[in-house]
């Protein structure tokens, strides 16, 4: 054979024997400068958080985002985290789906291949009354790394069910991600139940405030200052009046310092 040809082949030989060498010794996934396999998943990040209250029913879908690693690990870790919200919240459904760290940011752009895994958790399908899903868990993974876009190559895969059970069955702890986006919400209730307290308070104050004032006394009428129709009462009692008042209004012909007493004759000079 050729010299050429020969020193060809020992280098492709040489290369491949270096590879598998430092595979075994470091690990494929880290010379591939991916996240080490665990059966537990990785450490996550919640990247958005969203929850459905409609019609008696609970749902809740999280988007979450890991360091890059294989499509397996990917899945499995959206496992734990379907199962953790579960065991945390109950509701009816759970979602949740895997992106890149370069993945989009608009809800209406994360489809398709920017799902790395995406994982649907039904603990009770007979619940659901369309019957859109008959199995309590679906998975679905890309099996290839993600581009600088963060939308992910390879084959979409899957899984069966027995693959699913027992991915599930080698969780060693069913732990959520690094939660920033439900301690923000956790102030924001606080923030809105201090809001809730000051108004009702408020309002407690003002009802109070309102009751008082009816059962407060009227006060009394005041007094008469004299302007009553001159003239004697019933019971011939003289009455009298400072101003001119008769029954259709004032009278400016009268004097306002008279008595009344010009209308009767006194008995005694008469």
């Amino acid at each position: 054979m050729p010299r050429k040809l020969v020193v060809m082949i020992g280098g492709v030989a040489f290369l491949i024997g270096c590879s598998g060498v430092l595979a075994i010794y470091f690990g494929k996934d880290r010379l591939l400068g991916l996240a080490s396999a665990s059966p537990n998943g990785l450490q996550c990040i919640d990247i958005n958080l969203v929850t459905i209250r409609k019609d008696n029913r609970f749902w809740v879908r999280k988007y979450i985002r890991t360091n890059p690693t294989d499509g397996v690990t990917r899945v499995t870790t959206a496992l734990r985290v379907a199962k953790a919200v579960y065991q945390e919240q109950k509701p009816d459904l759970v979602q949740v789906v895997v992106l890149d760290e370069n993945g989009p940011t608009l809800r209406s752009d994360i489809r398709g291949r920017a799902l790395g895994a995406d994982v649907v958790y039904v603990p009770h399908p007979e619940k659901l009354a369309d019957g859109s899903t008959e199995t309590p868990v679906t998975a679905r993974y890309y099996d290839g790394g993600a581009s600088t876009a963060g939308l992910f190559y390879g084959e979409q895969i899957t899984m069966l069910p027995r693959d699913i059970d027992t991915a599930i069955a080698g969780l060693k702890d069913l732990s959520d991600c690094d939660n920033a986006l439900a301690a923000d919400a956790s102030a924001g209730d606080a923030k809105k139940d201090k809001l809730k307290a000051a108004i009702a308070a408020e309002e407690k104050a003002a009802a109070k405030q309102a009751k008082e004032q009816d059962n407060t006394p009227s006060p009394p009428e005041p007094k008469s200052t004299g302007n009553v129709r001159p003239g004697y009462d019933r019971n011939g009692e003289f009455i009298g009046a400072d101003a001119a008042m008769d029954e259709k209004g004032p009278s400016a012909e009268l004097d306002p310092t008279m008595t009344g007493a010009a209308d009767r004759r006194s008995p005694v000079t008469n």
